[in-house]
């Protein structure tokens, strides 16, 4: 396969193409749209059968035409799992500890590996298979090492493989429909000047298991593990996750870019490890600047809070004209909210083509709640919803395009490519940067680029 660089405007025109063989889903002003799968078999295997690794594999097996052959994890308990889910699910996997001994032994009989290792081994098992011929799915982050995200990029370049990145939003049906057409077709929220992102979860300690399923001490440290703790908590550990911000800031914080269309200028974030004191942050705060190529300035805020769930996790796009909300759980977001002001067009048009649901409550011009205080609406109360709804569990939809893009062998249906994937990368790492340094992070064009 030739090699293929990926830019922005490459990546925008190759959506329209991805588009058309994006999986089933429902618009709900609409008869239901299928598009059926070929025909042929992609056999597969998984490195890192952790609770991400059985997520994303069991969402493949709901794929027709995927059909796992081996899995690889370290950890022995995890491995009779996976062989006894799979079979009981009609997939009869060999199991291996060493993602090396499998790739040469499954070498015949597997095209392609999902990989989901912690972020630490990314580049390293993502590298490794696609130098053995294999298609390659990687979960995000690409790395917790911005350098060793490089070497992904380099690595897909230098082999042609198909390599796609787990922003699985990118191929989320709501979200293509909101950002692609509701947003930058349609222009309902008019100039889009501010963003805002968060993740919030509870108070949760250290994950522990039972001492009769610990990993050997031996083991553990062949594969770069001091202890169990670290094992199961990798995402706290500096040598091995970059924190509740890359973990789960990086989902989101891709998104600005696509609405946008560009890298941000600059990063200020605040943050710390103040409540479990643990080596990464529990809690970030962060401001990116976005210069846009017609010149202007905005501002995206995204927090992530490991101490209160309030709120989940969602996205907001606030523009002149309107608001949109927006969550991979529809009840935390799924409208466009219309501002309630001179010169903003009437909606009913973008209802009647079927960008939006035609449903909102009326609102009153002012509502006074004191002779002191007059409090004006300026937007309406409950939005117009999204038309479409994802009936398949959220990462299936990535998944079918990865495998599409497997078997017609063409790396421009990925919604995600590496190449796209490492400026989010850059940015992300960026922030937790701006908190250890304390100061803001500015970009240079160059710095998203390999």
């Amino acid at each position: 396969m030739d090699t293929m660089t990926f830019n922005r405007r490459t990546f925008l025109k190759s959506t329209a193409a991805a588009a058309a063989v994006l999986p089933t889903f429902n618009i709900l002003s609409q008869e239901a749209k299928t598009i059926g799968p070929d025909d042929d078999q992609v056999n597969a295997a998984v490195i890192g059968y952790g609770a991400e690794g059985e997520i994303l594999a069991d969402a493949a097996m709901k794929i027709p035409g995927v059909r796992f052959k081996a899995v690889c994890d370290i950890w022995d308990y995890r491995r009779k799992m996976a062989r006894g889910r799979m079979r009981s699910l009609g997939h009869e996997v060999n199991v291996y500890e060493d993602y090396r001994e499998m790739l040469d032994k499954e070498d015949k009989n597997i095209d392609c590996v999902i990989v989901a290792t912690p972020d630490w081994m990314h580049a390293e098992h993502s590298v490794y298979c696609m130098e053995k011929g294999k298609h390659v799915y990687c979960e995000k982050e690409m790395s917790n090492r911005l350098e060793k995200a490089k070497e992904m990029v380099l690595g897909q370049r230098r082999t042609g493989k198909i390599f796609q990145i787990g922003h699985q939003r990118r191929s989320n049906p709501r979200y293509i429909h909101a950002i692609n057409r509701v947003i930058r077709e349609a222009n309902m929220l008019g100039r889009v000047t501010h963003a805002y992102g968060q993740w919030n979860r509870s108070v949760a300690p250290f994950l522990t298991v039972r001492d009769r399923l610990n990993i050997p001490t031996e083991t553990l440290q062949k594969y770069g593990y001091e202890n169990m703790e670290q094992f199961l908590n990798w995402r706290w550990f500096d040598k091995y996750g970059g924190g509740p911000m890359v973990d789960l800031g990086s989902h989101q914080i891709d998104l600005f870019f696509w609405v946008w269309d560009c890298v941000p200028v600059t990063v200020t974030a605040i943050g710390g490890n103040d409540y479990y004191n643990r080596q990464m942050n529990d809690n970030v705060m962060a401001i990116y600047e976005f210069k846009t190529k017609e010149g202007v300035i905005n501002r995206a805020y995204y927090q992530v809070l490991t101490t209160s769930s309030r709120g989940g996790f969602y996205e907001q796009f606030m523009g002149e004209n309107g608001s949109l909300t927006i969550s991979e759980i529809a009840a935390r977001g799924n409208a466009v909210q219309r501002e309630v002001r001179e010169g903003v067009p009437d909606w009913e048009q973008f209802a009647k083509k079927g960008l939006v649901l035609p449903v909102r409550k009326p609102v009153a011009a002012t509502v006074t709640s004191n002779a002191a205080l007059d409090v004006r609406v300026t937007a309406e109360a409950d939005g117009w919803p999204l038309p479409v709804d994802l009936l398949k569990p959220a990462h299936m939809p990535h998944l079918e395009n990865f495998f599409l893009a497997v078997r017609r062998n063409k790396p421009e249906l990925l919604t995600c490519p590496v190449e796209l994937a490492y400026e989010s990368a850059v940015a992300v790492l960026a922030a937790n940067r701006s908190v250890a340094e304390g100061k803001t992070i500015t970009f240079k064009p160059e710095d998203f680029k390999v």
